[in-house]
């Protein structure tokens, strides 16, 4: 990126208090560690640490500017910009930086399969496009205008995904990212606790078109209830995917085998065979909207598809690995019901394949509010119902899950753990060859320290 102190000052409605207004900025950071020479250090006021301490410490390192909420006046050689407020001037930045690209950017949101789905995105547009987007988890209030700032004139097109988890977010993104067009996976119970029902979930999830204009698109997953039931009453166009007749894109004759996904993506007069190396019928859907995105973006649909075969799921979500003769599912990343039902559903195809039994390691699901108990419970008939042959569940609330599994079956072996390291030595000493295991729980649950426990014993 490239913007001078000047544009900076001017998109923020800061007032530079000193150094030279003429100075290039060629990054933007949130991290002092990370400042120097062409950085724009914006400090941040978190719960624990308000980052204007390091301001000091970042001018002295060279960094070319920084922001400030706390200060009148300085007197210093490093460009110092004075704001009301650091996290909106950074998105106001970010917002005027995007203003320069006049490329197509996609919006990606959801209550689950984000990421999955942007990678997929991103693999599919790659085809004929140079690319651009959000890596890792950059979805947030401060991710997304970070993610901006990584734009440059050879991008044909950017990938943006975008999170939420409190009312007005996703307007604000929307604000700062302006996607010309968006996808939305589905509408399920993440941050419940916060946005109390799913039809609020779905209205604030739909602010991500608030920049539509009329040549925009919204990407809509027609196999979810709520999305659905939007057919027909949305003031833009939408291209509806998913597994029903009706569906604008649709997959038919879905079949699995070792591990991966074949299926017939029906849009319009067209058919095309697409085969995944990865299993579930997530996965599906989310080929589909990339399918769906490319088209409508002038890519090939065939050349999509077949950059699509060589998709990899990113670290933690369903990765599988193989260790003892054990086949592990690495789902640890987070969770919600939704997201526990689709990993059950990758374990139990996995375990079709072979002799071995299908274990299920499920921890906490946070934020769901008086929502936890129900979802809980429920995950555990789930599991069981689908035939699972063992429960290791781990945390207070997963408790819920192992009364779940044994009102439907009241034989099923569930072993209940307050933390993960009991689980993963009680789980060493119960897999064995042929087993296949899936582990998955929210962030705060660190489920991972599981898998990697697996892994290098």
């Amino acid at each position: 990126m490239k913007m001078l102190v000047r544009e900076i000052a001017q998109a923020c409605g800061g007032t530079l208090l000193c150094g030279d207004e003429n100075q290039e900025i060629t990054f933007v950071t949130t991290d002092s560690r990370q400042a120097g020479p062409g950085a724009l250090f914006v400090p941040i006021v978190g719960e624990n640490v308000n980052a204007h301490r390091f301001l000091d410490a970042v001018s002295a390192a060279g960094a070319t500017a920084v922001l400030t909420q706390e200060h009148a006046k300085k007197e210093d050689s490093c460009a110092w910009i004075a704001v009301s407020d650091t996290r909106a001037a950074l998105q106001a930045i970010a917002s005027a930086y995007r203003s320069r690209f006049s490329i197509p950017l996609v919006g990606v949101t959801g209550s689950v399969g984000k990421t999955t789905t942007k990678e997929m995105l991103a693999l599919a547009l790659s085809a004929e496009r140079n690319v651009m987007k959000t890596e890792g988890n950059f979805n947030s209030q401060l991710g997304v205008p970070l993610t901006l700032f990584r734009l440059e004139p050879e991008h044909q097109a950017a990938i943006i995904e975008m999170g939420m988890s409190e009312f007005g977010e996703m307007a604000r993104l929307a604000k700062t990212a302006r996607p010309t067009c968006a996808v939305m996976t589905n509408i399920g119970i993440s941050h419940i606790e916060n946005l109390g029902t799913q039809e609020n979930i779905c209205s604030e999830k739909l602010h991500i078109t608030d920049s539509f204009t009329k040549d925009s698109v919204l990407f809509l997953n027609g196999d979810d209830p709520i999305l659905a039931g939007l057919r027909g009453k949305l003031p833009y166009s939408v291209i509806y995917f998913g597994t029903g007749d009706w569906c604008d894109f649709r997959a038919e004759h879905i079949s699995f085998e070792d591990g991966s996904t074949c299926f017939t993506a029906v849009f319009g007069q067209s058919r095309l065979s697409v085969s995944l190396p990865v299993p579930g019928t997530h996965n599906v859907l989310n080929a589909l909207a990339s399918l769906a995105v490319a088209q409508h973006l002038g890519v090939s649909p065939q050349k999509a598809a077949e950059a699509l075969q060589t998709y990899q799921p990113p670290a933690m979500r369903q990765q599988i690995h193989t260790s003892h003769g054990i086949t592990i599912i690495d789902d640890s990343y987070n969770a919600s019901p939704d997201s526990m039902r689709s990993s059950i559903n990758i374990l139990m195809d996995l375990k079709g394949k072979g002799s071995g039994r299908a274990v299920a390691v499920l921890a906490d699901m946070l934020e769901l509010g008086e929502h936890s108990r129900q979802a809980h419970f429920e995950t555990g008939v789930y599991a069981a119902a689908h035939g699972v042959d063992a429960l290791f569940v781990i945390g207070q609330q997963a408790r819920e899950i192992r009364w779940g599994a044994l009102s439907a079956e009241s034989h099923l072996p569930v072993f209940s753990f307050c933390n993960n390291q009991k689980a993963l030595e009680t789980l060493l000493e119960y897999l064995k060859p042929d087993d296949v295991v899936v582990i998955k729980g929210s962030r705060g649950m660190k489920t991972d320290e599981i898998v990697r426990g697996l892994l290098e014993r």
